[in-house]
């Protein structure tokens, strides 16, 4: 039987099984109904199927891009000149995913995309869902604290997201995703000193195309989403409706009770218009809407187990409420002054976040937490990009207004109750410049530079018996202040080109993190801030090379990074308060390490990639107590830095083949392991190793829209947490881990016109 009609038949005999359920097993992974394993193995078999019949029936050339997603060459809008620049051409370490590759990925999240970059962890804290605890180069987040800004700035659509909060939601109809390692201070301004995470949706178009897609696994979760994008008026005016629901029914089992736990609907609807009045204006319009309902955390407490158990045993569902709206305003006008466009960029964002937990982790209650965020924001960027003769020039001015208010509200053993929160309004102004100056055709300099002027004025109440309300969305003020913080970060990098195909470049650059107040004030003794900007030097060198007639794709980074006034939330475990946080420059830090990216495509149809991250990192200087024995000494400087994993590396096996009149089957295997690194500063909690085992397999028909799939993610079902706290309560080695998903089955039917 020739290939072609053994994979007919295989499909013939699919369609009689119609029974997709899935059966969810107490904690843990799924058991398959034979319709959708059916699926599975069929798939699995058309995708492995001997190389010979593929190079008998079909031409190899036609699978050079279009069969396998994840070769195909990306570009990056990280450079903001007005157009878009391939990802091996840009001076910097960035990964860059575009809408192909992040189908092929099942991508649901920036969180499912942790694992797939070295020494970068784009984790969500689960504790407070939709919290980022973002870590790039070993710099980032372990806390929930909304007033304390990460080390990675996200941007969505050019807007920066100027708060922690709702920022780890479902994401949908995308363009592309580029994570940027390293200090991005002059295009991207403060926050950004490991990276920056820039998610960018999709434009309308100009022609008709709708996709949408279908997607069930483990828990059982349904997720439908779908896009329709067209003219209204032919090359003048078109419109997008892209509109997302997600049903989970919870993948954890809460043994207090035997219920499922984690569930979670959300529901996203996202218009936009484009208006081209002529050649050179563009005028986008977009805006979007958000809600998520549920429960709260899937928490953990170590006494029931140990950090390596699925063991979820609470008497406290909490919940989970948030919505959002957010409207875009992007104008790009073509001017003759240096054939450059001019690109304004109005931004505006509110958030309502309410949020409940169960932090003790415990089938008794020993401390519960509500947490109450609001946040809106208005930001404005104008910018000019343009060309004059050997230089490349981009300059702009930004202004950033947000207001954040925010009430911790904590239910103790007792029972006794005691609350505290803050209010603040926050003003940003920034001026930059960066010039690109090519000397000859293969050497270019890179000069560039920010001034940054922050104001903050803040009224906090002190957590205590009666410090706020969450009902009356008011606070018992006992703290108020106002100051302004100043910046100048400035950069010089080199670039040269050793073929077309060979880039080697490096840079210095400064980067700096906005200081603040602290809004979860535990201590009336210990100020709330003001806390000074954490500042850094870094310095990269790097190489970015097509080899092998572009069969071999390699970019390797070095970087060498000095931390001034490292902030830092240091936690201690207080009956009283549950746990006591205290926000200050705390330390001088070195981090430095390298990376390296390899694509490897032997064959049209066979792409090999891996990738390796190494970091190190320690103290140079203590300015505060962080072990928490009340005095600075030599075990304070011996202690490891958190979020900083020593090790992260992966790889993927990709598989592409077309089956003659049948269609054509993709399949693909990967693998990441990160080492063990530290959740706390006084290196109590530590995060366990992990390693990420995916599959997936993809059958598209032939002459159809229609492309099936059957994954799964996760599948050593490892446990992985997205931030540690220990615990005062329950006795010694109480901690609270808030649990990742383990394994997950799922199948996918995704259809574009």
């Amino acid at each position: 039987m020739k290939l072609s009609e053994a994979a007919g038949a295989c499909l013939g005999w699919l369609k009689l099984k119609n029974n997709f359920r899935i059966k969810v097993r107490k904690g843990e992974g799924i058991k398959m109904q034979k319709g959708l394993f059916s699926i599975g193995v069929c798939m699995a078999a058309l995708a492995l199927s001997t190389t010979a019949y593929g190079q008998s029936e079909t031409n190899n050339d036609d699978l050079s891009s279009d069969g396998n997603p994840l070769i195909q060459d990306i570009v990056v809008t990280a450079t903001k000149r007005g157009g878009a620049d391939s990802v091996q051409k840009v001076p910097f370490a960035v990964t860059a995913y575009g809408s192909d590759q992040l189908d092929a990925l099942n991508f649901k999240g920036v969180e499912s995309l942790s694992f797939s970059m070295p020494n970068v962890s784009l984790d969500a804290n689960n504790s407070a869902p939709g919290f980022a605890n973002f870590a790039i180069r070993g710099q980032g987040l372990g806390s929930t604290i909304p007033s304390l800004e990460g080390a990675v700035g996200v941007f969505v659509d050019g807007i920066y997201i100027a708060t922690n909060a709702g920022v780890v939601f479902d994401n949908f109809d995308l363009e592309g995703i580029e994570v940027l390692r390293g200090p991005q201070g002059i295009l991207f301004g403060k926050n950004v000193t490991g990276g920056a995470v820039l998610v960018r949706t999709t434009k309308p178009t100009n022609e008709l195309t709708a996709n949408a897609r279908f997607q069930v696994e483990t828990g059982p979760q349904v997720t439908a989403n779908a896009t329709v994008s067209g003219p209204l008026v032919k090359d003048m005016i078109q419109a997008k409706l892209a509109v997302y629901y997600n049903y989970d029914d919870g993948w954890f089992t809460n043994s207090f009770d035997g219920s499922k736990f984690g569930k979670q609907r959300t529901y996203i609807i996202r218009p936009a218009v484009r208006i081209e009045p002529a050649d050179n204006l563009e005028i986008l319009l977009r805006y979007e809407h958000g809600r998520i309902t549920g429960d709260g955390g899937p928490g953990h407490n170590f006494l029931n187990g140990g950090p390596n158990v699925w063991n979820i045993n609470i008497d406290w569902r909490g919940f989970t409420n948030v919505k959002w709206d957010q409207a875009i305003g992007e104008v790009n006008l073509g001017v003759g002054f240096g054939d450059g466009t001019i690109t304004s960029i109005v931004g505006y964002r509110k958030l309502w976040s309410n949020i409940g937990t169960d932090l003790d982790a415990l089938p008794q209650l020993f401390f519960n937490s509500e947490q109450l965020i609001e946040q809106d924001q208005i930001s404005w960027e104008l910018r000019y990009a343009g060309t004059f003769g050997p230089a490349k020039l981009t300059t702009g001015l930004y202004y950033l207004d947000s207001h954040l208010f925010a009430i911790d509200n904590r239910f103790l053993a007792g029972p006794s109750q005691v609350s505290g929160g803050g209010d603040q309004q926050q003003k940003t102004y920034g001026v930059f410049a960066s010039v690109d100056w090519n000397v000859s055709d293969t050497l270019i300099f890179n000069i560039g530079a920010r001034y940054n002027y922050e104001t903050k004025d803040v009224k906090i109440s002190t957590i205590r018996p009666n410090g706020c309300s969450v009902p009356q969305a008011s606070c018992n003020y006992t703290v108020f202040g106002n100051d302004s913080w100043k910046a100048f970060t400035p950069k010089v990098g080199v670039q040269y080109f050793a073929d077309p195909k060979t880039q080697f470049y490096a840079f210095w650059a400064r980067g700096f993190r906005g200081g603040g107040y602290n809004f979860r004030n535990t201590n009336p003794l210990v100020p709330a801030g003001p806390f000074g900007n954490e500042k850094q030097d870094s310095f990269e060198i790097g190489v970015k090379s097509d080899l092998a007639d572009g069969k071999i794709r390699l970019n390797a980074a070095g970087f060498y990074n000095k931390i001034k006034g490292a902030q830092r939330a240091v936690q201690t475990a207080v009956p009283s308060v549950g746990i006591s946080q205290v926000i200050v420059n705390a330390a001088d830090a070195t981090i430095y390490g390298a990376e390296g990216e390899l694509i490897f495509a032997p064959t049209s149809q066979l792409t090999l990639t891996a990738n390796v991250g190494y970091m190190h990192g320690k103290y140079d200087k203590i300015l505060y107590d962080l072990s928490g024995n009340n005095v600075l000494g030599p075990e304070d400087l011996a202690l490891k830095l958190i979020r900083l994993p020593s090790w992260t590396y992966g790889g993927s096996i990709n598989y592409s083949l077309l089956l003659g009149d049948v269609g054509k089957a993709v399949a693909r295997v990967s693998y990441s392991h990160r080492n063990k690194n530290f959740a706390t500063e006084n290196n109590i909690a530590v995060y366990p190793e992990q390693d990420q085992l995916d599959f997936d397999v993809s059958f598209t028909p032939r002459d159809t829209n229609l492309t099936f799939s059957f994954y799964g993610k996760n599948m050593l079902n490892d446990i992985g947490y997205g931030i540690l706290a220990p615990l005062p309560f329950g006795g010694p080695g109480s901690q609270f881990g808030d649990y990742k998903k383990g394994r997950v089955y799922g199948g996918a039917i995704r259809w574009k016109y």
